[in-house]
């Protein structure tokens, strides 16, 4: 079943709006939270703030409506996306994680998992020993960044690959099928860098 989607570009309005809006979404495609079979999660890595809002959110509604939890690495959801317009021997989605650093993986072109999802920070000799033997896709919001390090004549740069609901609904629900959840309880995403709170504790300190 296809229905709409929603999308909270404003800076940390994500926190105001995130319920109110899901409850908008289900309202507008006649859907009633009792008609609902489990709650999806993007399982990072990504934003440390949007990660703990959204995992919030998802724990409350799965207690609420006694509903089953699916996380999706959200490089997964990228590479699912990036493989049906391109064709390549591995599959290497990034997120911008600031400066030089993104958070990648490795995929091969059956998106099985080459290289474990890491924060890597990227330089010149980057994934070098994979480009010399394979044509290997970079795409995500963080690829600009080695794009302007490497020029490899197996490098292959996609654009316009952004994080996507439908492409974590897909691969959610090949999960559901297999019955393969989370416990709610003990659940927690895949941050892979501590939140920077020293700084704002030594800020507020000073004062």
């Amino acid at each position: 079943m296809l229905v709409d989607s929603i999308f909270i570009s404003e800076p940390r309005a994500a926190s105001a709006r995130l319920l109110v809006e899901a409850n908008e979404l289900l309202k507008k495609n006649s859907i009633k939270p009792k008609d609902l079979a489990a709650i999806a999660i993007s399982s990072g890595p990504g934003s440390y703030t949007g990660l703990r809002i959204s995992t919030s959110a998802a724990k409350g509604l799965c207690y609420a409506l006694n509903l089953p939890l699916i996380a999706i690495n959200s490089l997964g959801a990228l590479a699912h996306e990036a493989k049906k317009t391109i064709h390549a021997n591995l599959y290497c989605p990034m997120i911008d994680a600031r400066r030089m650093e993104v958070y990648t993986m490795l995929l091969d072109e059956n998106l099985n998992q080459v290289l474990p999802t890491e924060a890597k920070i990227l330089s010149a000799n980057s994934f070098e020993k994979e480009l010399n033997s394979n044509k290997t896709a970079f795409f995500g919001d963080g690829s600009e960044k080695l794009k302007s390090l490497i020029n490899h004549p197996n490098a292959i740069f996609v654009g316009d690959v952004h994080p996507q609901a439908k492409e974590l609904g897909e691969l959610a629900f090949g999960k559901f099928k297999k019955n393969q959840f989370e416990d709610v309880a003990n659940f927690e995403p895949m941050y892979l860098k501590e939140f920077m709170i020293k700084k704002a504790v030594s800020t507020e300190q000073k004062k």
